[in-house]
This record gives C-alpha cells, structure tokens and sequence, in this order.
C-alpha cells in the first residue's frame, strides 16, 4: 500500500475510466494478486456441486459407505481451502481499495497545493470537499471489479464448461442468460450513472455553503442577513433532496434487478434440469450438481449486476477528480532575475508605489480596490506591477513568494497546536515566536489558553473570537519576516486600545523593512510613513496623514466619520461597537483634528 511520503504518480486525466484504470496499474502485483485469489475461491465454490454429485451417484449405495465418507472429506477440505482463500482475497481487495482511496488523496491534496492561490479563482471549496470526502472512497469502491469481478468471469466460464459435459440445452441457457441480464440492467444503470452525476453537483454546492455558513455565521448575523442565506440553503438542500430521491429510485430498481433476476435464472435453469432428470437424460447426482452449479452462479451474476451500478458511480466520481486535477495552474514565465536588494514596488493601474523600508498605508474610497492592489502587487493574479523596475511577472514565482508576502485578513488558520499555526511551515525558535506575538499583541490570546503555544486551535481559529484570529494571522506573516509584506486589514475586527497597540509594533518590528497596510483606521494610518489614498481606482492623493486630513476633504470623509461597525467580532475581553456608539477620542496628530478612535472597517 502506498506510503504517506511515497510519490503518488502521475494520474491519467483523459477520462474517468482511464484514471480507474491508472489506479489499477499503480498496483500490478496486488490486482493480479486480488484477481487470481478471487478465481481460486469462486472455482472452489463451484467444484462443491461437482463433488457433492460424485458423493451421491458414487456414495449413496448399498457397501459404498467408504466411498460417501472420501468424498464428504474431500468436500470439507475444499471448503476449508475455500474459506482460507476467500480471507485472503479479502485482505488483498481491501489493500487495493485503501491504495486507491490514499493515492486519489494525496494526487488531489498536492495538486491543490501547487494550484496554490488559482484554485479559488477556478473551483470552489464545497467541489474539493466532495472529492475528497465522498467521490474519493466511491472510486476506490469502484476496484472491487479486480478481484470478484475478474472471478465472477472465470467461474462463468467454468460453470459453463461443466455444464456442457452434463446437458448442452442446459450449458446454452447458462451461456446466453447472462448477457440477457446485461442487457436488462443496462439502460438503468446509465441512467444512474446521470442522476448521480447531477447529485454530486448539487453536493458540492450545498457543500460550499455550509462553508461559507461556517466561516461566516457572525458576520451574516450582525448584518441581518442570516435568513436570508438560510433560505438559499434550504432551498439547495430541497434540491438535493429531490435529487437524492432521483438517484435512489433508479438505485432501487438496478438492485431489485441484481436479486431478482439472478433469482429468476435459477429457477428456469432448475427447472430445466428437473425435467431433464424425470425424462431420464440426467442423474439424480447430476440434477443434484446442476442446481448447485446454478447456485454458485447466483453470486457472479448478481456481482455483474452490482459491478456495474459500482463502476457508473465510480466513473462519476473519478470524471469529477480528473477535472480538478485538469485544473492548471498560471504558468510561471519568469525568466528574469529579482532585484538584488529592497526595491520599490509599482502598480501603474492604480499608481501605487510601495517604497522600500517604509511604512506605507493605502486608504481606498472602495475596500475592494485596496485588495486588487495588493493582490497585483503579490502577483496573485494577472499583473503589470514592477519590482525595482522589472516587471513582476517577469521573475520566477518562488522568488517572488520567497520574498513578497500578502497577508489576508482571512486567510486560513489550519488546526493544530498554536505554535504550529504560527509557525506554519517555517520551524522558529520560543524568541522568535515570542516576538511575533507581542508584535501582533496577541499575548493575551496566549495566555487564554490552557496550554499556551501548546493549545489545540481548531480549524480557521474557530474557538478564537474574530480579533484573537485576526491577531494570530498578523503574528504568523510577522514571525515569517518577509522582505515585503503587505497586509490586507490587519486591524479591522480590534478595539481601539488594541489596534493602537498593534499599529505601534507592527511599526517597531517592521523597521527598515517595506510594508504596505491597507486600512482606513486612523490610529493605523497616522503612524505609517507615507499614506497613499485611492479613489477610483487609482491614487489620488499621497503624503502623510496628518497632510492628507487638511488638504484632501474626500480623505477626510473616509477616515474620520463616525459610528461604523467591526468585520467581525472583537475579542471577548474588549468591548464590542455597536453601530451608534459613541467614539473614544485618540490623541490627535499634531496639526490635524482630532479624528473619532472607532472607526468602519473596510
């Protein structure tokens, strides 16, 4: 079975059945294994009629009782080699079914990893969910046809074979009443394979929901709009539910057609022997081994029909990972060298220039300009932006990334221990991580918890309160120490106490170090080097805050009304800011009036 450091391969994409078919061939020797073993023990099943017929044309007469008990004896050990075997085949099969689960994960988690920031642009978070939750054991189920599959044919034929040398009619019926049943469950499980496909899709959507219900729960209830989005989700998950009923009618009739007419050969082949036997043209031992044949067969032939309702639903939920796996990401053209040293950062679209080893704040009329900004300049994204002069996507994407850090304000929080949340990928010291969290003024948020670093921090920082998260993704792109860092609202769910904390050592820690903030808080803005206000989309006005406030009224409007309302919920030990509060005065700059301490948030 693939280890978890092994190297998955490469997967075929070209269809649903060929990635199967690639999981197959990453395990040759235990297909084979899984196949032979699987015939071994369906062949023994079908030597028991065989035997029995022998022991009761042979055994059943007056002085043959040595014969009835060698022949009860052989039938034991068969059985008893049959029942070893079929351990085996059972252990292979379930190899094989977890080497598929475990490779289809780590082909689908690394390829979203390299996809890195394109694949929320291109697939969305319930789709990735649904694979890897759902479609990945449903193909992996899929590769039972390797083993009872394979089986299910060699004994076919063997049963068929044994058969023609007791009744040709018979062998006939046997031959030609197995595709007749292919053929009935065919249409059905087509229309399955359909139904399931339109089943996912509606899974994957409820799936994102959920998420976003999950990540975003506060916020919606703050602004009123929970109803509204529990609604939506009560409307997919209607749909869904139809769906779901879809699916399990045409389910339900390709299983009824997998018992019964498995059944139904039965008994026309029983019955044929039967009469075949009151005619006089078979022995009571060979009825006796016909029936018995007949029943072996019930297995395989019910296997065909289940084989297939495995396989549509496997290829569904392979054709859904082959096209998150067709997913590429933006090609890396860069070619050229970094710049050697600290450079500025250009964004001609919007004007911007980030300065190297300053403090710049960027204040936007409209928030989402700030982030298109940002995300230019960290090229994540289609850009024109320049670094020291070279354009950015001119340089080799790790260089850039190795260099050029953009700090979201929701960018995920994996669980695990908060050291290793803050740490990320980058192993630090006890000093270094100690320094990140003053800097972030997150000590607080350390001691709250029972073991400190130590502490269990559940998935997105859910058991943390909106600022304690806001403060823990702060302290991680701050322990990383990036040349550039550029940081999307760090700031927007804090109180005013905390956020002039945070602005003043964020300054401290950054010194001589280019960062760039977005945020319209005057407690940020007042302590950054150069304020660039952006109106349109592009910059309108740059100088330091206290300029900005008398000269530009359209800045002023934007950083220094009142009221307003937090992103997200302030941590538990501050006070929270109810939209017609009224403001705690921070001392103003000098020269300047003075602007409210509460301000909006983007």
């Amino acid at each position: 079975m693939i280890d978890a450091y092994e190297d998955p391969g490469t997967p075929d994409t070209r269809g649903g059945w060929w990635f199967l078919w690639w999981l197959v061939r990453c395990q040759p020797g235990r297909s084979v294994a899984g196949a032979l073993l699987a015939s071994t023990w369906m062949v023994l099943l079908a030597a028991q009629p065989y035997l029995m017929a022998r022991a009761v044309d042979d055994g059943l007469l007056p002085g043959r009782l040595g014969v009835l008990a060698g022949w009860t004896g052989v039938m034991f050990a068969v059985g008893a080699l049959s029942a070893w075997v079929s351990i085996l085949r059972h252990r292979v099969m379930t190899r094989v079914r977890m080497d598929a689960n475990f490779r289809t994960v780590k082909v689908v988690v690394g390829h979203v990893v390299r996809l890195g920031a394109t694949l929320s642009r291109r697939a969305g978070a319930g789709e990735v969910v649904t694979i890897g939750v759902g479609d990945v054991q449903t193909l992996a189920t899929a590769l039972t046809v390797v083993g009872p599959g394979v089986g299910s044919l060699v004994v076919y034929a063997v049963v068929a074979g044994l058969l023609l040398a007791v009744s040709a009619p018979l062998a006939a019926v046997v031959l030609l009443g197995v595709p007749v049943i292919a053929l009935l469950t065919g249409p059905p499980a087509r229309r399955l394979q359909g139904a399931e496909s339109g089943y996912r899709e509606l899974q994957g959507i409820l799936t994102a929901r959920i998420a976003d219900l999950a990540g975003g729960l506060r916020v919606l209830n703050g602004l009123g709009g929970k109803g509204l989005v529990a609604d939506a989700f009560r409307d997919d998950s209607r749909r869904l539910r139809a769906q779901g009923y879809r699916v399990g009618a045409v389910a339900s009739w390709v299983q009824a057609l997998g018992v019964g007419l498995p059944t139904v050969f039965l008994a026309v082949v029983t019955w044929l022997a039967a009469r075949l036997t009151a005619e006089g043209s078979m022995s009571v031992g060979e009825l006796v081994s016909v029936y018995g044949y007949v029943a072996v067969l019930v297995g395989p032939v019910a296997f065909f029909v289940r084989m297939a309702y495995d396989l549509n639903r496997g290829v569904v939920a392979a054709r859904r990972a082959v096209r998150l796996l067709r997913l590429e990401p933006e090609p890396d053209t860069g070619t050229l060298p970094a710049p050697a040293g600290p450079a500025e950062l250009h964004d001609p679209v919007s004007g911007v220039r980030v300065v190297p080893g300053r403090l710049t704040a960027l204040a936007a009329v409209r928030p989402a300009e700030a982030a298109a900004v940002v995300d230019r300049l960290g090229r994540y994204g289609p850009t024109d932006a320049t670094w020291g002069g070279v354009r950015l996507d001119a340089v080799p994407l790790p260089d850039v990334r190795r260099r050029v850090l953009v700090a979201d304000n929701e960018a995920d929080l994996f669980a695990g221990p908060l050291r290793e949340v803050l740490a990320a990928a980058h192993p630090a010291d006890e000093a270094a991580l100690r320094r990140a969290v003053h800097a972030a003024a997150a000590e607080d948020v350390v001691r709250g918890l029972p073991d400190g670093l130590d502490s269990a921090v559940a998935g997105q920082g859910r058991s943390l309160s909106g600022g304690q998260r806001q403060r823990v993704r702060l302290a991680r792109a701050l322990l990383a120490d990036p040349e550039v860092l550029l940081a999307v609202e760090p700031t927007s769910a804090l109180d005013a106490h905390t956020e002039a904390t945070v602005a003043d050592r964020l300054r401290a820690a950054r010194e001589g170090r280019t960062t760039l903030v977005t945020t319209t808080s005057p407690l940020v803005l007042a302590r950054a080097d150069t304020v660039v206000f952006l109106a349109d989309g592009k910059v309108a006005a740059t100088g330091p805050h206290p300029a900005l406030l008398a000269e530009q009224p359209a800045y002023r409007a934007l950083v220094a009304r009142d009221g307003g309302e937090t992103d997200d919920t302030p941590d538990a030990a501050d006070t929270p800011h109810p939209a017609a509060a009224t403001p705690t005065t921070a001392p103003p700059p000098a020269g300047a009036a003075a602007p409210p301490a509460t301000e909006p948030r983007a």
